[in-house]
């Protein structure tokens, strides 16, 4: 107690000399002369402690004036250490191409005004918990993160801290994973995330590369354009990204999807995607070569999962959960030029809803769709006899019909939860051509769902979502 005594003393000596050499400066006669304000080593440790510049948080190099075990002559509350400082949550307006390496820091959120383009070879990081508000708008004033060919995106999340896409008016909160005033029903809020890569895909008239789906062909130069050469492209990393309330129209059936990946190579990592009320697909490939896993797609208003121009990679753990207006589940699409290529989607679970019977419908396999189909689960859809008009898995035409004959079309292990009046499974299989086994083989290939099912998606995989929480799927 003594020592501590002395030590107060001698600081209060030490700032009388202060207050002693500015009066004396202050009074000088030369008017001109300039008033100095010498910094004093109040604790004699050998350092200069100006009191206006008082550091708040711990400084090795001072004393422990209030004897909590730190140097910090500042510290207001003796005994403890200063707390850290919280971050801000401030908002982070981004309305222009980001042509440099950049972070976007989990201590801001950041509001997409605009098209907003990766470009130049840039790579955007964003860190956990980074929550992505875009602004409204339709058309060219359509808000996006557009990732260019050669360009890079970093995003990974966490389970417990995913990075958030959603739109400006979602209330969600700095620090939150969800907000409370929007629905799965709010769609197209703000645009979508769209990846471009250097990867191959099968074009009409074999062009190398295209203008992706959902930006403007007028506007944006040769920054929408997608496909190349390289299998195996990297594009970066997304994992542990929900994407919600998007899907902005751009023009007459040309709306943003939730994600985009066009010609999106191998050396790109997509891992634990959820996307929920988008206006147009949930996540749709344009060829490409990039493996997927753990995808998520809930309430969209066209298809969950859509595949086109010879997407060749692989889809491991999928659920899509229709909503209300939503269309297929799966809409697959193949080749369109001589370039060949074909997906393998494998552990998918498909859920239906009461009340999109007249519209949803379980899968349409389309013009010259190649690929192999293994381990679906079917469950909660409707409809009643053959030849369904709605609740159908369905070659569409001529083409994938020969393909299915072809072998180059194939389903394996399917197993269906029966709507109500029907009672096999191959029910719901459909040749709308008749010219195939396919109706047939169904009583091969699929079955009726024992309880509880043995393939589809592992859903535990999906406890993070905001959907499984949002609609109570208990996953």
């Amino acid at each position: 107690m003594k020592t501590q005594k002395i030590k107060i003393m001698r600081k209060i000596f030490s700032l009388m000399a202060v207050v002693t050499a500015l009066t004396f400066v202050a009074c000088s006669d030369d008017d001109s002369d300039p008033i100095i304000i010498e910094s004093v080593d109040f604790d004699n440790d050998g350092i200069d402690d100006d009191v206006d510049n008082c550091p708040a948080a711990a400084n090795p190099g001072q004393e422990d004036a209030d004897g909590d075990g730190v140097g910090d002559v500042c510290d207001p509350t003796p005994g403890t250490e200063q707390p850290p400082v919280d971050p801000t949550g401030q908002t982070v307006v981004v309305n222009s191409d980001i042509s440099t390496d950049t972070t976007w820091s989990a201590d801001n959120i950041y509001n997409l005004d605009g098209r907003v383009f990766v470009t130049d070879g840039a790579t955007l990081t964003i860190e956990p918990g980074v929550i992505i508000k875009a602004n409204a708008g339709s058309g060219v004033n359509a808000s996006a993160l557009i990732v260019t060919r050669g360009s890079k995106i970093e995003a990974v999340g966490t389970a417990t801290a995913p990075i958030v896409f959603t739109s400006a008016s979602d209330n969600i909160a700095f620090g939150s994973t969800a907000g409370t005033n929007l629905t799965e029903n709010d769609r197209g809020l703000w645009g979508g995330l769209i990846v471009l890569g250097n990867a191959p895909a099968s074009f009409d008239g074999d062009a190398e590369s295209a203008q992706i789906e959902g930006l403007p062909t007028d506007t944006d130069g040769d920054k929408g354009l997608y496909g190349g050469t390289d299998p195996a492209d990297d594009s970066g990393t997304l994992q542990y990204i929900s994407i919600r309330h998007g899907g902005a129209l751009i023009g007459e059936g040309n709306e943003i999807n939730g994600l985009t990946l066009g010609a999106v190579g191998t050396g790109t990592t997509v891992d634990n995607i959820e996307v929920v009320g988008n206006v147009d697909d949930g996540i749709e490939f344009f060829g490409g070569t990039v493996n997927a896993t753990n995808l998520f797609v809930w309430a969209q208003g066209d298809d969950g999962l859509d595949i086109d121009q010879a997407y060749s990679g692989t889809i491991d753990n999928a659920i899509v959960v229709q909503g209300g207006i939503s269309d297929h589940a799966l809409e697959i699409d193949g080749p369109e030029g001589s370039l060949q290529g074909a997906y393998t989607l494998t552990n998918a679970t498909l859920i239906g809803l009461d009340d999109n019977e007249v519209a949803g419908q379980i899968a349409d396999f389309r013009s010259n769709a190649q690929g192999t189909n293994n381990n679906i689960l079917v469950t909660g859809f409707t409809g009643i006899g053959t030849d369904l008009n709605f609740s159908n898995v369905e070659l569409d035409n001529a083409g994938v019909a020969a393909n299915y004959t072809a072998g180059t079309l194939v389903f394996t292990n399917w197993e269906i939860v029966l709507p109500a009046g029907v009672t096999t499974s191959a029910e719901i299989f459909d040749d709308t051509t008749d010219s195939t086994t396919f109706e047939a083989d169904a009583a091969n290939f699929s079955s009726v769902a024992p309880t509880p099912p043995t393939v589809g998606a592992t859903t535990s995989a999906f406890a993070w979502t905001y959907a499984n929480a949002k609609a109570n799927l208990g996953f």
